[in-house]
């Protein structure tokens, strides 16, 4: 099947922020959400454009407009995030960001009354049930179709870097998973999730496998191929789905940067007439798993050499390497903050901290979340 490449500006981003909401005293995750976005309707009735529903009932997902650079997306987020907050907050509810709750039970949640989640939670059972997780999606303008499926390929090699800056989630269902995003691996349960496939390289390919599946029946519609990084078509973009949900505005600002001067990056080779080298397929996957596992502190296959290198070391060395890209993106400030990043440990160390310290108490972990957000 033809299927149309919307038009977009080249290195335009956007970025969709899931959140989770909770009890102000217990930390219990509370389904709210239809409640609040009620609220959150216009006078007329209609749904917030922006400020919508996700798979669970305790979840509500932020969506930014089209924007020319990282700070002015994270600042609208941070806005609809304030109009979420004053209405949770007469609640007694306050939102986290985090790919898991901490101790939250997937078999408590009810899913949001859309006929799309009916079917898939229809469709995978205990798996679908099981995505009691929240993610952040960030897209980046593609000018060229033929540019997009070669771009996603290349930023399979940044994966381990993407997601070890980015892993929130080392609890699940109250027990540390010994995982720096649990989230992760739970997600690529789901059909047509996890890692694109090797075999499609052009956007003919791309197009080719998009109708293999709806013929077969496996999707009912092009947005349902949930690749770890895919080409958009609706929106005219590659987009990044792996990361978890941030626990800061100015995490989520980092991460963002670090993906929109990567993609910038590979654009400008492709520009130059240079192929972009991928990684092996079992490097990939192999830097997926240790970087899932271990998250800053993993060591990752970095060439086709074999090559193995601190994933924190190489993160430093490559946002050295992007940041005339980020300069020229207006989000150089926001890529330079990947070292602070790096040295206070990300979110699931954090967190870990934080349990450590309450003895086990993870109702402080979720505290801890809510003054993060809030900060």
């Amino acid at each position: 099947m033809a299927l149309e490449f919307a038009s977009s500006a080249r290195s335009s981003i956007g970025l969709e922020w899931e959140v989770a909401l909770v009890d102000q005293i217990t930390g219990e995750l509370v389904n709210a959400a239809s409640d609040i976005l009620r609220e959150l309707q216009s006078p007329a009735g209609h749904e917030h454009p922006q400020i919508v529903s996700e798979l669970l009932q305790n979840t509500v997902e932020l969506v930014s407009g089209v924007h020319r650079d990282v700070p002015s997306a994270v600042a609208e987020l941070t806005g609809l995030l304030d109009d979420l907050r004053r209405v949770a907050d007469a609640r007694g509810v306050s939102p986290i960001g985090a790919g898991t709750h901490p101790f939250g039970q997937w078999f408590d949640q009810p899913v949001t009354d859309k006929e799309r989640y009916h079917k898939l939670i229809e469709r995978t059972q205990w798996w679908g049930r099981n995505m009691l997780i929240w993610g952040v999606h960030v897209h980046v303008g593609i000018e060229d179709v033929r540019k997009a499926v070669p771009i996603v390929s290349g930023m399979l090699t940044y994966f381990p870097h993407v997601l070890a800056l980015s892993s929130s989630s080392p609890f699940w269902g109250g027990v540390d998973t010994g995982y720096a995003s649990n989230r992760s691996l739970m997600f690529q349960q789901l059909p047509t999730a996890g890692l694109p496939y090797e075999q499609v390289r052009t956007w003919s390919d791309f197009e080719r496998y998009v109708d293999d599946e709806l013929i077969t029946g496996i999707i009912e519609d092009p947005t349902e191929v949930r690749w770890d990084v895919r080409p958009s078509a609706t929106w005219g973009t590659v987009e990044v789905r792996f990361c978890d949900s941030t626990s800061t505005a100015k995490e989520l600002g980092t991460v963002a940067a670090f993906i929109h001067c990567l993609v910038e990056e590979l654009s400008q080779r492709l520009d130059s007439g240079h192929e972009i080298e991928a990684l092996q397929p079992w490097f990939v996957r192999e830097n997926k798993w240790r970087a899932a596992r271990y998250g800053l502190d993993a060591t990752i296959i970095v060439d086709r050499n074999g090559q193995q290198r601190r994933v924190a070391d190489d993160i430093r060395r490559i946002a050295d390497r992007l940041l005339p890209i980020a300069e020229s993106l207006g989000c150089s400030q926001e890529l330079s903050a990947v070292d602070e990043l790096i040295s206070h440990g990300g979110s699931c160390a954090r967190q870990r901290r934080v349990a450590t310290a309450a003895d086990g108490d993870l109702s402080q972990v979720v505290r801890h979340l809510v003054r993060e957000l809030e900060g």
